[in-house]
């Protein structure tokens, strides 16, 4: 039974709307696919073929549509709020944060995240929607390179395919948002970037964070970080110390290296440090963001998410600037698009 309260929203909104508010509160993504797999089923099918399959009782005859999302479907036909999605709203629906809000409103895009060519859980497109219906005017797609193997990392002929789907998918958006071309690319252990450099060049954005021998001596990590930050294509240091704090990996210390060089060198080289917002990692640490702000560094505040509902993990991130005190205007991803790009390809 429904609870009775009215609603006009369309199965297919209710079954996003149920994954989406899932992958916030980061349940398993086996859950959250059988709802958005049962919006792509019902999705291009005709409104009253729909409401036949809820009276003839057939809906889960429909490849992907299971008992659970069948219920959904049915309520929402039916013009009733469905009881799944009426709990998450109330348990998972409201603000992450008591602070950051005012940022957050700043922002007008998110230079990080992933889709499901590397290690995300949804298609680019999806990706895209989700940041649209968040407000952002931008989102820079940067799946993992080569190196990466174990996310699945994009070799140089995947990526140059990746660069004419997203093409593809700008297409279809119309004005307003775009979808940049980006890349999280892996720091190799002696500071090059993981990636040919003619195809770093057409990116919009390149992430560069370190993945592999994290608990490398900090002389040497200080020298390989560096060496990456002036790499004339690396415009964002990503979570710099590769903590995790909290989740289902288990917590993980974070890299030693000279935070004072590396930042100076990012001051220097015009690279921005990420806030990355990711409620496990909580990088670079109070004191590490501190002493960025004091150094002068720009920032980058992104959800580094890899699942749509995970874009809305960026207040967390701004919660954490605010109390830094840093101000907005040393944020690039609260900058215009065309001066995103401008600074990105200077």
């Amino acid at each position: 039974m429904s609870d009775g309260a009215a609603y006009d929203g369309g199965p297919v909104a209710a079954l996003r709307r149920i994954a989406f508010l899932l992958e916030r509160a980061r349940e398993d993504t086996y859950k959250v696919k059988a709802f958005r797999g049962a919006a792509a089923t019902i999705l291009p099918l005709p409104a009253e073929d729909v409401a036949r399959a809820v009276a003839d009782g057939t809906l889960t005859d429909l490849p992907g549509v299971g008992a659970s999302s069948a219920k959904v479907i049915a309520q929402a036909v039916r013009g009733e709020l469905p009881e799944r999605l009426a709990a998450l709203e109330r348990d998972h629906g409201g603000p992450l944060t008591a602070g950051g809000a005012d940022l957050r409103a700043a922002l007008r895009g998110d230079l990080h995240s992933h889709s499901d060519w590397s290690d995300g859980g949804s298609p680019i497109e999806e990706m895209a929607f989700t940041a649209m219906e968040l407000g952002h005017d931008y989102l820079v797609l940067t799946d993992h390179s080569p190196r990466l193997t174990v996310a699945h990392g994009l070799s140089p002929e995947r990526l140059t395919r990746q660069l004419g789907v997203v093409e593809a998918v700008n297409a279809h958006l119309g004005d307003g948002f775009t979808l940049l071309k980006g890349i999280e690319v892996d720091i190799l252990d002696d500071g090059s970037l993981d990636q040919d450099d003619d195809l770093l060049a057409r990116l919009d954005v390149r992430v560069a964070s370190v993945h592999s021998k994290l608990k490398m001596d900090a002389p040497a990590m200080t020298k390989r970080m560096i060496g990456a930050v002036r790499n004339p294509r690396t415009n964002v240091l990503g979570h710099c110390t590769g903590r995790m704090v909290m989740g289902n990996r288990g917590t993980r210390p974070s890299s030693q290296f000279d935070a004072k060089a590396v930042f100076e060198a990012c001051v220097e080289h015009d690279v921005a440090v990420e806030i990355n917002a990711r409620p496990e990692r909580r990088d670079p640490p109070t004191k590490l963001l501190e002493l960025a702000r004091d150094l002068g560094c720009l920032f980058s505040i992104d959800s580094d998410a890899h699942a749509p509902g995970q874009l809305d993990f960026q207040v967390y991130g701004c919660e954490r600037a605010e109390e830094a005190g840093i101000d907005a205007e040393r944020i690039v991803n609260t900058w215009p698009r065309e001066r995103l790009l401008a600074w990105a390809n200077g």
